[in-house]
């Protein structure tokens, strides 16, 4: 995936899933719905996508139920179905590495991306811990090559006790063997710091650095002078609602400012 050009990786925001309490559609009609903005983003020119369960709120901390499995298994397999030459990650919300490595395994999915991978966290859904012994091994037992993205300093959350952002990246990568880093805002649709950009690239060695959140149209040239990804979803949605389809039109003007990537 990380060439020599930089990549642009876009979100698909799988409305909430049967059996999560905000669902209003059938399994059909989120299928169309995700096939729709993957398509969208995919004629834009967007190079990647990541999915994940965005609707099921409020998440559950670690393990999902068999069927949150099952339907973004069938949703997945259809966006590879129609996409088989973009990579594909899977997200699983809150922190479901473990099924997300399933899902990739079972689908061709190319990474998965783990939001508390070492360490732990204080977020709404409580304390949650990084199990990156566990997801390697997982790993390990299913032979796949899916990579790691994993988050430092994840959104919505808060470090139970202060610590450098240079030592938890280091560690994230050294002791938690991430295959990429991804740094993100305060929330969704919130800008990723220039400072901790540079922080995490200097950190990271050899392992590519992601903004996750908050790129938009003016600040994409600006993050890539640092970042070699970005992952971008709110700002491609219409009228700027993460929740909303993906709006052709913006999709167009952001790969635009993106221009020539080295």
């Amino acid at each position: 995936m990380f060439g020599s050009r930089k990549l642009v990786i876009g979100m698909l925001h799988a409305p909430a899933l049967p059996g999560s309490p905000g669902n209003k559609m059938d399994l059909g009609g989120i299928v169309e719905r995700v096939l729709e903005d993957a398509g969208a983003l995919a004629e834009g020119g967007i190079e990647a996508f990541v999915i994940e369960n965005f609707g099921d709120v409020p998440f559950y901390p670690g393990q999902v139920p068999p069927h949150t499995v099952a339907f973004l298994t069938a949703l997945c397999k259809e966006v590879k179905r129609y996409h088989t030459n973009l990579p594909l990650g899977v997200n699983v919300l809150r922190n479901d590495a473990e099924s997300a490595l399933a899902i990739a395994a079972a689908t061709g999915a190319e990474f998965v991306r783990v939001n508390i991978h070492t360490g732990a966290r204080l977020t709404d859904q409580g304390v949650v811990e990084g199990m990156a012994h566990q997801t390697l091994r997982y790993r390990k037992l299913l032979g796949v090559d899916v990579k790691i993205f994993a988050d430092v300093d994840v959104k919505h959350s808060a470090p139970l006790a202060a610590r450098d952002l240079k030592t938890e990246v280091e560690e994230l990568v050294s002791r938690g063997c991430a295959d990429a880093v991804i740094v993100t805002g305060a929330g969704t649709g919130h800008q990723t710091s220039f400072d901790d950009l540079k922080v995490v690239k200097s950190a990271v060695g050899e392992k590519p650095v992601i903004a996750g959140s908050g790129v938009n149209v003016s600040n994409v040239a600006e993050v890539f002078k640092i970042a070699d990804a970005v992952i971008v979803g709110t700002s491609l949605k219409r009228d700027g609602i993460t929740t909303n389809p993906v709006d052709p039109e913006r999709v167009r003007k952001f790969m635009e400012a993106v221009g020539h990537r080295t």
